[in-house]
């Protein structure tokens, strides 16, 4: 099944985990979704281990969640500055009242807490979050991909694999 009606946002800051950006953008561009790849202030990015500089294609501020059919949020050290844009956590929101697929791995799990969407849910994170993902709420579970509803969590690079393949089954399953 073609995915080339689909449309993905990824969002992107400085000191993103390499493989957890990379792997997602080209792995979704082999099942021909179309990636749009948003930083906050849409200057591109470089990811913790060197990787870059890599050029985004949008700033946040110019983005509109009904334009896309989901969103994905690479760990690293980037969720640290996208948690703090009101306009990254407004998208997040907006994924979430559209039931469209929130994916995130690593630490990640930043984001959507700061969006307020994780009390009462499954998902999993990087154990370094464990704790701020209880705290806030979340029923957490150490498995290498949850999925609850629209949320497609992973735990480190080690579960690319099968978070791509959650990510990749729920654009399927969209009419």
């Amino acid at each position: 099944m073609s995915l080339s009606d689909r449309r993905v946002l990824v969002f992107a800051a400085d000191l993103f985990e390499d493989s957890e950006l990379l792997y997602p953008v080209l792995r979704l561009k082999e099942e021909e979704v179309e990636v749009v790849v948003a930083s906050p202030d849409g200057q591109a990015v470089t990811g913790k281990k060197g990787h870059g500089p890599f050029p985004v294609d949008a700033s946040v501020e110019d983005i509109n969640a009904d334009d896309f059919d989901a969103v994905v949020i690479p760990g690293g050290f980037a969720p640290d500055a996208l948690r703090r844009s009101e306009k990254v956590l407004d998208l997040v929101r907006a994924f979430d009242a559209a039931d469209k697929p929130i994916a995130f791995i690593c630490h990640a799990g930043w984001v959507p807490i700061s969006a307020g969407i994780i009390r009462g849910r499954r998902a999993t994170s990087f154990s370094a979050i464990r704790d701020d993902m209880v705290n806030a709420g979340c029923d957490f579970e150490d498995a290498p991909i949850v999925v609850d509803g629209n949320l497609i969590s992973s735990r480190h690079p080690g579960d690319l694999g099968p978070w791509l393949r959650g990510i990749i089954d729920a654009l399927q399953q969209i009419d």
